[in-house]
């Protein structure tokens, strides 16, 4: 299973499949056009509501992540979404502040917080 809930975290169950599917894509654990469960297979795997799993679903697929056929399933999306710059901009400017101000109130110099980030993002694969 890809994919692992823990319902005491604090973190909303539909935002830890949401980011543990984006993940899974990201490093190349699932690969476009890979089927991933119906969302009555995945909420039984995970015994939670099947609406929490529909949830992270649909805002998969409103974020081009994820792609539904009507009685064919979900897959991975075949391409990356389409967005202007300025929306991922938007999009990732929240959780770069939220690295930010973790790593300032563990009181790591802004250095050490760089290089957090560059090792996650060499980790993956991706170029800076």
């Amino acid at each position: 299973m890809l994919v692992h809930v823990n319902s005491s975290s604090g973190l909303p169950l539909y935002l830890q499949i949401e980011s543990q599917l984006k993940h899974a894509v990201a490093a190349g654990a699932v690969k476009q056009g890979d089927a991933l469960p119906s969302v009555r297979k995945m909420a039984s795997d995970l015994r939670i509501n099947p609406n929490t799993v529909a949830r992270a679903y649909q805002n998969l697929e409103r974020d081009g992540v994820i792609r539904t056929v009507p009685g064919g399933g979900t897959y991975v999306a075949d391409s990356v979404p389409g967005l202007l710059k300025a929306e991922k901009v938007k999009r990732l400017r929240p959780l770069a502040m939220q690295v930010a101000v973790e790593g300032t109130h563990l009181r790591l110099a802004p250095e050490e917080i760089l290089k957090l980030v560059q090792d996650s993002l060499d980790e993956l694969g991706a170029k800076s």
